[in-house]
């Protein structure tokens, strides 16, 4: 199966109302989607792997689709073999070709980031472009620390997409410490340091999801990790043999999990079982959330797929008191934080979510997306700098509220 490049932005549809009605406990168990953030990764890692990889539970969303493309664009041989199982047979020692198209990446920065560092290493010249949400994004923080690396860029002003990427594939070791945490610009960096002379050092002020140095080792990778008085330090040093290809069981995205989790948490006389989520720590903010709020939530069957933790998780509905989340813990939940804001609105007191500059900076600025959203439901919400004040109504919801799900949709940015 041959995945075509995207040519045309998404289409703009008119809004269109929604209803919304009081909702039956939810019951049984169900297997979420395959998480995103390790999906992108199984692709990009086995397209450097000397031999044949093979994924199960492969999420097929249209970002990962877009990285599927990218790379069958740079010579990967990529088959899909049925619902989410698919194999890449790596290129090895041959190394990544330079594609003759732009690689068009959508609305994925996760895969524009990363691929700049994958690509990083190779003698080549690529062109990075994706739609009209993403071409607003900047992309100064992964570019920085590439350039330091020995990569030339050409682009827009303020470091957007379309940028052009030339590489002589002599990259040198860097020492670089992010100046925010960023799982996306360490990523990026580590790939590229597969293919740079000497040891290079990233250093991130707070942990942030670490599928890719997870999955690194599991590849045979010599990755060491340190904690300083700076942060975590993370090391890799060139040279090294070639990646081992590797079979997985992609977990269960935890992103995509939070709103069963979150609707099972609220509504009365729910009883819910999730299986083969990933329980990486550095990605269940929104499980611990819960349960500072009380919530019934139980972690079963722990196991390990790929080097990555995974658990059924059971979820049952409980009265929920108000939390005061603070700014450290938004890289294990930065996706969530939407999802978190409604379970709040249920919950006992005002809760508080601090440090969400981040969310300002996605394809919208979801922080005011979350506010006017929950307001228009009648649910009071303060939003004070980059921390947002979340009024709790109980159990049982805020009452006489007259929302207008239209002007809710129509007002998203």
């Amino acid at each position: 199966m041959t995945v075509g490049m995207r040519t045309d932005p998404l289409s703009q549809s008119v809004p269109q109302p929604y209803r919304s009605a009081g909702a039956t406990a939810l019951q049984g168990t169900v297997a979420v989607p395959g998480d995103k953030s390790i999906s992108h990764r199984c692709l990009m890692l086995a397209a450097l792997a000397a031999g044949r990889s093979e994924f199960t539970g492969l999420l097929e969303g249209e970002d990962v689709l877009a990285t599927a493309a990218a790379l069958q664009a740079c010579g990967v041989a990529i088959k899909r073999l049925g619902d989410g199982h698919w194999q890449v047979d790596g290129m090895g020692e041959a190394g990544l070709q330079e594609p003759a198209q732009v690689l068009d990446l959508g609305n994925s920065g996760t895969a524009v980031r990363l691929l700049m560092g994958l690509l990083a290493a190779y003698p080549i010249t690529v062109t990075f472009g994706g739609d009209e949400s993403l071409s607003k994004r900047p992309m100064g923080r992964v570019l920085t620390p590439l350039k330091q690396m020995g990569i030339q860029f050409l682009g827009r002003s303020g470091d957007r997409l379309p940028l052009t990427m030339r590489s002589d594939g002599a990259l040198q070791a860097i020492r670089y410490k992010l100046p925010v945490a960023s799982a996306q610009v360490k990523s990026a960096i580590l790939l590229a340091a597969l293919g740079a002379n000497g040891t290079t050092v990233v250093i991130e002020p707070e942990p942030t999801r670490d599928h890719t140095e997870r999955m690194l080792r599991a590849m045979g990778v010599d990755l060491h990790q340190e904690h300083t008085h700076e942060g975590v330090s993370w090391s890799i040093q060139r040279p090294m043999g070639a990646l081992s290809p590797l079979n997985l069981a992609v977990p269960g995205d935890p992103s995509s999990a939070a709103f069963l989790l979150g609707a099972a948490a609220i509504v009365p006389g729910s009883a819910l079982t999730l299986t083969g989520v990933s329980t990486n720590p550095l990605r269940i903010g929104f499980i611990t959330m819960l349960q500072e709020m009380g919530a019934d939530i139980t972690l079963t069957n722990p196991r390990l797929q790929g080097g990555e933790p995974v658990a059924d998780i059971v979820v049952r509905h409980a009265p929920l008191r108000a939390v005061d989340i603070p700014a450290s813990r938004a890289p294990s939940m930065i996706d969530e934080y939407l999802i978190a804001a409604v379970v709040a609105a249920f919950a006992t007191g005002t809760s508080v979510f601090r440090g969400l500059a981040e969310l300002r900076v996605k394809e919208s600025d979801r922080l005011a997306a979350a506010a006017e959203g929950l307001r228009l439901c009648g649910v009071t919400t303060v939003i004070e700098g980059d921390d947002l004040h979340v009024v709790g109504c109980g159990a049982e919801g805020c009452q006489g509220a007259q929302p207008s799900w239209r002007s809710w949709i129509t007002a998203l940015p």
